[in-house]
């Protein structure tokens, strides 16, 4: 099962405040989980999809692409919501997870396809952000086969807690799914990319680039 935990989006990106306001910083989470959903929605072999949320707009969404919606009505962050998703699909006997977030809105499909094709058959497939630092997919089979705990700093050590099981750990590179929207850097490389999405469109038409320059000269 894929599982896509979404924090309440009316509180969204605050390290972007310096950018943008609030208002604007909600729809620039809205796009993108949208982006992300609609991705997910094209790929034809994709195992069952669940978003972990109890924010309206996340929850209609989801369910306008009748992907299932797990309530997170605790609202205790990524690591919490995956933690209690995961104890949902062990206790359906559902053999494998796919954690992804709602902020990689360039993710393509045949990177998740590339995921799936790498999974052994007991183990895990870990990609990581394009810092290096955090971990923006991580697959697990059986589903809960290590804990996982987000955050700025989460990649290093979840590759140490994948290898301690003793199972297989494959380490992919994916520069779709690299892509996670948190700071200035972040949007400078949304832009600049190729690939044509929902958000980059809405960067152009609120002219993120020269108010990026804007910011950083002042």
């Amino acid at each position: 099962m894929i599982l896509i935990p979404v924090k309440n989006l009316d509180t969204a990106k605050q390290r972007l405040a310096s950018v943008l306001d609030q208002p604007a910083r909600t729809a620039l989470a809205q796009v993108m989980l949208q982006d992300v959903l609609a991705r997910l929605a094209e790929w034809t072999q994709r195992p069952a999809v669940a978003v972990v949320t109890s924010d309206p707009f996340a929850v209609e969404l989801a369910q306008s692409h009748s992907f299932e919606v797990i309530p997170d009505p605790a609202n205790p962050g990524e690591t919490g919501a995956i933690e209690m998703a995961t104890r949902l699909c062990e206790a359906r006997g559902v053999d494998s997870t796919l954690v992804i977030p709602a902020d990689i809105p360039l993710i393509q499909c045949w990177e998740l396809e590339e995921i799936m094709a790498q999974a052994p058959q007991e183990g895990s497939v870990l990609v990581p952000a394009g810092d290096g630092r955090g971990t923006n997919a991580a697959f697990r089979r059986p589903a809960g086969l290590f804990p996982l705990r987000f955050g700025n700093d989460s990649f290093k050590p979840h590759v140490a807690t994948a290898q301690a099981t003793q199972k297989s750990c494959i380490v992919l590179e994916l520069p779709g799914i690299a892509i996670d929207i948190d700071n200035a850097a972040d949007l400078r490389r949304l832009i600049s990319s190729s690939v044509e999405t929902r958000t980059q469109r809405l960067a152009r038409e609120w002219g993120l680039a020269d108010r990026l320059t804007l910011a950083e000269s002042g």
